[in-house]
Formats: structure tokens, sequence, C-alpha cells
């Protein structure tokens, strides 16, 4: 069986290949192993062979797995990328460094009010990183802002900026762009459509509010080449690094 370590380097020898296939760095894109489920011996596999950063999807299992690998926090970079109930928010702006899934005004601001208490020793004593998540594909089984046609439809889109305008006025939060999750397909070129609007939502929200909005979290194991073509910047791999659960 291919160990770990062989398995995060021909993920990474495959995002460098998509990056230069489409005019970018390698190191302008970020590997997130998809470590939900998996336990604390499989993440130290993944560091061990030089992952630094780990995504969870619930708040209750990271909370073990972070408190298990607490000699190594200072390697780790640790992503919440599955959906957040707002009455945990506290707890995850104390564990993790960044919150791919924020989808609301009202979670935003509890994460908010979470992240200027954290305590010395939580994720990190500046603002809270956060990604919105916003739902391009229209299916009623993900989460996300509602953002399914926004280039065609103009009061969508105002009603998302008017949020957006709010969120980024609260403290103690900073937001670095957006997540999105594509449609799962038997072709990953499916998926083209979802991360080509992502990418353009960004500039418009960059064009509008300034900054660089410079974070894109989109593509999973099965279509993370194309969404680095599209202009991921964070690709969330699991199964291809750590196996099937």
């Amino acid at each position: 069986m291919e160990s770990v370590a062989a398995r995060i380097a021909a993920i990474h020898e495959r995002i460098a290949a998509a990056a230069r296939r489409s005019g970018r760095a390698p190191e302008q894109v970020r590997l997130v192993g998809v470590s939900k489920t998996h336990p604390p011996e499989r993440v130290a596999e993944a560091l061990a062979a030089g992952l630094r950063d780990f995504g969870e999807n619930r708040v209750q299992e990271a909370e073990a797995k972070i408190a298990a690998l607490a000699a190594e926090r200072a390697q780790l970079t640790w992503h919440l990328i599955g959906h957040l109930q707002s009455n945990k928010a506290r707890r995850a702006a104390a564990l993790f460094d960044c919150v791919h899934s924020v989808d609301s005004l009202h979670l935003a601001r509890a994460l908010a009010r979470g992240a200027a208490g954290r305590e010395p020793g939580a994720a990190g004593r500046g603002p809270l990183a956060v990604l919105l998540q916003v739902n391009i594909s229209g299916e009623a089984s993900k989460e996300g802002f509602d953002l399914a046609g926004w280039d065609r439809d103009g009061a969508r889109l105002g009603a998302f900026l008017a949020e957006v305008e709010q969120l980024l006025a609260l403290p103690a939060l900073a937001v670095q762009g957006l997540m999105t999750i594509a449609p799962w397909g038997s072709d990953a070129e499916q998926a083209r459509p979802v991360f080509d609007a992502t990418r353009r939502l960004r500039d418009e929200l960059a064009r509008r509010f300034g900054g660089a909005w410079p974070a894109l979290s989109m593509g999973m194991t099965d279509d993370f080449e194309v969404a680095i073509d599209e202009g991921a910047t964070l690709v969330r791999v699991g199964r291809a690094i750590f196996g099937a659960r």
C-alpha cells in the first residue's frame, strides 16, 4: 500500500503541473489535507511528510485531535471546512486558524465575538482568517450564500454585497476570500463553470470593496486540477492522501 508521504508527494506534483499549465507558480497553491474522520496518528504521519495544513469538518472531532497534537501546534495550520453552527462559533474561533465556511452574516457576527475573546495559546491572537462560502451551483444540499446566477441577477448580487459590507466592518475577523464546493460529477470539467463563477465573483468583490481577496478555496480530490486552472489558492484533498474513510 502506498504511504501517506508518497501520496502527498504525488499530489504536490499534480498541483505543480496544473499550476504551470495555467501560467501560475506552484507556490501560489496550498494543499489542505482533509483529515476529518482520520485519527491524530494519520495527521502526524502527514506532518512528518511535510504537510502543514489540515481541514476538519466538525468542531468536536477537531478539538480532540488538536489537543492530541498540542505539542505540534506551532507547525500546524487548522482549517474548519465544514458547516458551522453559530452556537459553536466561539469554540471554533479558539481552535482554528482559518474558517472556510462562513455562510451568513449571523455566523460571522458570532465568530467575531468569539475571536475577540480568544485566550492566550489559542489559534492566534490577531484577527481570525475567514472565507465566505458561496453556493454557486444552486444545489439545495449545499451550504453557503445563495449566489447561483449572481452575474445575471442584480438583486441577488446586491443583497450579498450589502451583507458583505456589514461583514467587512466586523472586528476580529479578516476576510481572505471565498470558498465553494462544486457539484459532484464523473467528469471534473463539469465543475469548471462553478469555479469560474467563484473566481469572477471574488474579482467583483475586490473591485467593489478594495483589497486583494487573495484566497479561493475550491477543488477537492476529483477536481482540484480544474480548480487550480480557474484560480484556486487552497485545494482540499482527503481521499487521495488518507485513503477511503
